[in-house]
């Protein structure tokens, strides 16, 4: 192994791209891990939790979730839960080791009323707790995007599904370019971004190398990259799609983890239907963070509980990282 340490770059060709990507399965897991030694905190884990703040009835078509209200699924809508209900669960988040608590709402976007006021007031009260908060709401203008920086957001999620080519065969009712729009409207407010998509939506390699050549060539790398394989949501256009293979998820966790070594890769969506081992590849490729929580969802889909998570890092040697506002506070 080379001791040079890999350069951070953000002008990656997509041929280039395409080369790691496609590289033999083992070598590509090794120079995951090289990268991931080299930037990263060894051993290190950040555990997350997402909770859905408001849930149902989104009038988007994203042909993946089960939240949109066009679409016959069994999920239940439920209107915003009050900041009480909310900071219960981000005690209970941070009582079971995450260091950051996203809240989501099924919204196209955010609307300057009084939801929006109730939200920035949950914000303000999570951040207090220590927790790295983080808020999933839709589109953001840019006076919105300062609002919640002010109150205390300290990342935003919004992520960018699939490659710019396949994205129409996905969504019809917001662009790609709207998507990019929000992300940049979060950078000008100086918060993080969390940005990623999912696999198994009938992409191509080649969409999901575009995607990552997106994400890579960014002025600024998302701080985060959620790597998400479908959480097949029956009554949704996606339903019927086949489980994402482990290799596939391996592939785009190393190759992202080469493209921006700085980035926190995060194992997210499809966890439950992965074992121990399939987990462990994931980590040694270059993962370093997972959604976990009591209640086993992930939004309003199935997601390993903390317990059984602590069970697994603990078997494989892995230590639960602290947030870095927490971090903050003790320097």
């Amino acid at each position: 192994m080379t001791n040079d340490i890999a350069e951070v770059r953000h002008n990656w060709t997509m041929e280039e791209v395409a080369e790691i990507y496609n590289s033999p399965v083992l070598e590509l897991i090794f120079r995951g891990a090289s990268v991931h030694h080299q930037y990263q905190t060894n051993n290190e884990i950040q555990v997350c939790t997402l909770l859905s703040i408001k849930t149902g009835g989104c009038p988007e078509d994203c042909a993946y979730c089960g939240q949109a209200a066009r679409y016959h699924t069994d999920i239940t809508v439920q209107a915003l839960m009050s900041k009480e209900t909310v900071l219960e669960y981000a005690r209970t988040a941070k009582e079971g080791g995450s260091s950051r608590f996203c809240m989501a709402a099924a919204w196209r976007e955010v609307r300057d009323n009084r939801d929006f006021d109730r939200v920035l007031d949950m914000v303000k009260d999570i951040n207090e707790m220590g927790l790295e908060v983080c808020c999933t709401l839709g589109m953001l203008n840019e006076e919105q995007a300062q609002r919640l920086q002010e109150a205390g957001l300290y990342a935003y999620n919004h992520n960018i599904d699939s490659s710019e080519g396949y994205y129409k065969n996905i969504i019809s009712t917001r662009t790609f370019d709207d998507r990019l729009k929000t992300l940049d409207n979060v950078r000008k407010a100086g918060m993080t971004v969390c940005c990623g998509g999912i696999i198994g939506l009938g992409e191509t390699d080649d969409d999901r190398i575009s995607m990552l050549h997106t994400l890579a060539t960014m002025p600024v790398h998302p701080e985060s990259v959620p790597v998400n394989a479908l959480a097949r949501v029956q009554g949704t256009p996606m339903a019927d799609q086949p489980r994402v293979p482990v290799w596939d998820m391996v592939r785009m966790i190393a190759t992202a983890r080469i493209l921006m070594p700085r980035s926190v890769v995060r194992l997210s969506a499809g966890r439950a239907e992965m074992s121990q081992e399939e987990q462990a590849l994931c980590f040694l490729a270059g993962a370093n963070s997972i959604f976990s929580s009591e209640h086993e969802k992930l939004l309003v889909t199935p997601n390993p509980n903390i317990n059984k998570d602590k069970e697994m890092l603990n078997l494989l040697g892995l230590t639960i990282k602290k947030s870095a506002t927490e971090k903050a506070a003790t320097v």
